[in-house]
């Protein structure tokens, strides 16, 4: 038999990101659980900082879906602050993120936008 030098495929590992979907029902469904009310004040937590709603907004608006950290990095915040914002973000689950050589490229976690469309999607009126 001939001998080959191909190397066998690993899967990389799974991120340690904190899983968002599927978060919580509607908030005009029924109360929250102890633990669907955390899961809101998580994502809540990242966004309600401005500086981190315009990270997660420029990622998300971005052409193609992703969006490199120098691409965004513009946001009055020096680069060090902006690293920490997307840390952040990245924590909550609601940025993915991959580096490329020596750039960083972000995207919001499809999963994330969901929940949060569910969670604050309004029932239609009874007719």
């Amino acid at each position: 038999m001939p001998k080959t030098n191909a190397l066998p495929l690993i899967e990389p590992p799974a991120t340690t990101t904190a899983a968002v979907a599927p978060c919580c029902p509607p908030l005009t469904e029924r109360p929250f659980t102890a633990d669907e009310a955390e899961a809101a004040a998580r994502m809540f937590k990242a966004l309600g900082d401005p500086v981190r709603l315009r990270l997660f907004s420029a990622v998300a608006s971005h052409e193609g879906g992703e969006a490199c950290v120098c691409d965004i990095s513009d946001v009055g915040v020096s680069q060090p602050t902006v690293s920490h914002h997307l840390k952040k973000l990245k924590e909550a689950g609601l940025l993915t993120s991959e580096r490329r050589g020596t750039w960083v490229y972000y995207r919001v976690e499809p999963s994330a936008l969901a929940a949060m469309g569910r969670l604050l999607a309004v029932a239609p009126a009874a007719a």
